[in-house]
């Protein structure tokens, strides 16, 4: 088995005259980023390897929730993610060592929404549905695959095993 989580950088500032790659977290975002790490420690959803893009907002987001571990994590940061087509983001997780058995990705919509909805073949109606509707900030959706090796991924070969906001997790 094979699991890939996509974690969708928490809401960002939008400065003036400060670049999209280069735009910070929002407070929003630097309150949301912690809970949410602290939701993927605590359910055990530690990966293996964390894929961040390379924009500020994306590798901020993973370094305040990897503060929930209590074990290091082993990080890329992957510029071909920032800002990519899911064809982009599916060839890199494709490429991903044979020793990572759980990825997490941090990065950006549209290409993670658009991803997880074609990776998914199997999902419970309600987590389908809302994932369908819509992915926001910090959100995550965690992928199970029915495969030995990442070069076997394929579309629709997923099964969505959850779909979690900042808004669904707090309180738990």
């Amino acid at each position: 088995m094979r699991r890939i989580i996509l974690f969708r950088h928490a809401k960002s500032d939008w400065p003036e005259r400060v670049d999209d790659h280069d735009r910070p977290l929002a407070e929003r975002g630097r309150l949301a980023s912690p809970r949410m790490g602290q939701y993927l420690a605590k359910e055990k959803l530690r990966p293996d390897l964390v894929v961040t893009s390379s924009a500020r907002r994306a590798r901020e987001t993973w370094q305040l929730a990897r503060s929930a571990f209590k074990q290091d994590i082993p990080e890329k940061i992957e510029p071909r993610i920032y800002d990519a087509a899911p064809s982009t983001i599916f060839e890199t997780i494709k490429q991903t060592p044979p020793d990572v058995r759980v990825l997490l990705l941090v990065g950006h919509n549209p290409g993670f929404h658009e991803l997880a909805l074609s990776l998914i073949g199997e999902a419970r109606p309600a987590d389908m549905s809302r994932l369908q509707h819509k992915y926001p900030t910090a959100g995550l959706a965690v992928i199970d695959f029915d495969i030995a090796a990442w070069t076997e991924l394929r579309e629709h070969l997923g099964q969505l095993e959850r779909f979690e906001t900042p808004k669904s997790v707090q309180g738990r």
